[in-house]
């Protein structure tokens, strides 16, 4: 079991995660401003650079999902990037005063609205591209510092994080009481589907809390039979 040294130890580390979060949200808030220093300095283009100090960073990013999808509608835009649909319309319309895109419709569909990027906003585009390229190199260069174990370490706690509301988390004390059961029908094998996943993830949040009340040389000797039990090579 845990003892009270390593229990203050752990709620002091989980404080600390807890401000570290605050911090890289802020972080993240100014360098948005730092990005569109780096698209002024960047644009050969003075009708560009022009433009670009007008433009809001939802502009920004409305404008990167027509220019890699185009020509797209506003419910695909909305859809894949998860923009509200009010959000779409209203930099669209934004942009096309602007001329940075234009609108189109189907021969067969007059009312759906596709846009497309003007010269213009191809220059941004790329402009944009550009950007995301540069930061994709330094997260790289950052990253290279960390071994293969801390990297998948890091890789499963954001996919954990990404899945998990902090909002209503339940503690382990909590008890969730079943809901009543229902008649099947082929309206709910989605559903079914998706409980089974959710069960799925119950169950590793389960093993994850068992794992958590072990000290190191219990989890040392659980490691070991996990390593034996299910991944050893066996001859037939």
């Amino acid at each position: 079991m845990i003892n009270p040294s390593e229990n203050q130890n752990r709620d002091h580390l989980i404080q600390e995660v807890l401000e570290a979060v605050k911090d890289i949200q802020i972080r993240f808030q100014s360098e948005d401003d730092e990005e569109k220093q780096w698209l002024l300095q960047n644009s050969p283009n003075p009708a560009v650079e022009e433009l670009i100090k007008e433009m809001t960073v939802t502009m920004l990013h409305v404008l990167d999902a027509i220019g890699t999808l185009e020509p797209v509608n506003g419910i695909t835009i909305s859809k894949q990037f998860g923009f509200s649909k009010g959000t779409v319309s209203k930099i669209t319309r934004r942009l096309v005063s602007q001329n940075i895109i234009l609108t189109e419709s189907l021969p067969d569909n007059k009312k759906e609205v596709l846009f497309r990027t003007t010269s213009l906003g191809k220059e941004i585009y790329r402009l944009h591209q550009g950007l995301h390229h540069q930061i994709d190199l330094g997260v790289h260069h950052f990253l290279q510092r960390y071994n293969e174990d801390e990297l998948q370490f890091l890789v499963n706690t954001l996919q954990k994080t990404l899945h998990t509301s902090w909002i209503h988390s339940e503690t382990e004390e909590e008890a969730v009481e079943p809901a009543p059961r229902k008649a099947h029908t082929t309206e709910d094998s989605e559903a079914h589907r998706a409980n089974s996943s959710a069960s799925l993830t119950d169950e590793m949040n389960e093993i994850m809390s068992m794992l958590n009340k072990l000290d190191s040389r219990n989890l040392k000797k659980a490691k070991t039979i996990l390593n034996d039990v299910f991944f050893a090579d066996y001859e037939d």
